[in-house]
């Protein structure tokens, strides 16, 4: 039994509550960086993001960073990093494009900037990504969709340099015979069906 002020709240209560009223989406992530201006100029002439807003506070700078029009950042960066080289706990952050002539596209680009390492283009049958390294050696992830939902964890790689229709049919040889193998739209339409009974209580 929780005490909210003069509210009393069961376990069974609190668990009906998270389940009808709380979703979490995903918005943004805050980034410690050394060197502020190489890693701006990079996230914004690079990968394309816009600076929405920047400033100081406590003598530490702070910069905000998105795409979209929905998040004032996706990314907010703060010269606070005490330590370079690779983080140990986050494995990479992950950004959705809308096809595969994209991220193909922008694969072409992080080839072509030495500011760049470790490019892997990987498939997991339910998406196509290029895997990379930042300037400061973060783990950063471009995919989209595949047309398939594949049970995971599973990947393989996949030649960017391929015609986009070669792609898509070695992808879906490589992956048709695994688990769940199925289109990928049927998977959305029976996650979202799962969470409306979800937020109406049902299992």
């Amino acid at each position: 039994m929780l005490n909210y002020g003069v509210l009393e709240y069961s376990d069974a209560t609190l668990a009906a509550i998270r389940h009808q009223v709380m979703q979490l989406r995903w918005s943004h992530a805050f980034v410690h960086v050394t060197d502020m201006e190489a890693m701006v100029d990079f996230y914004t002439n690079v990968l394309g993001f816009e600076v929405t807003d920047r400033g100081d506070v406590g003598g530490n700078e702070f910069v905000f960073l998105s795409q979209v029009e929905t998040d004032h950042h996706q990314l907010g960066f703060s010269a606070t990093r005490e330590q370079s080289g690779r983080s140990n706990n986050v494995a990479h952050f992950a950004f959705r494009v809308d096809d595969l002539d994209t991220v193909k596209t922008m694969h072409q680009v992080l080839t072509k900037d030495d500011r760049v390492t470790n490019i892997m283009p990987i498939t997991h049958g339910n998406a196509w990504s290029v895997y990379f390294n930042d300037p400061e050696d973060n783990g950063i992830e471009i995919f989209c969709d595949t047309p398939w939902h594949v049970a995971q964890p599973q990947g393989g790689p996949w030649d960017p340099t391929m015609a986009t229709d070669d792609i898509v049919n070695a992808t879906q040889t490589a992956f048709e015979g695994a688990a769940e193998f199925g289109p990928i739209n049927d998977y959305y339409e029976e996650r979202s069906s799962h969470l409306t009974r979800r937020e109406g209580g049902q299992t």
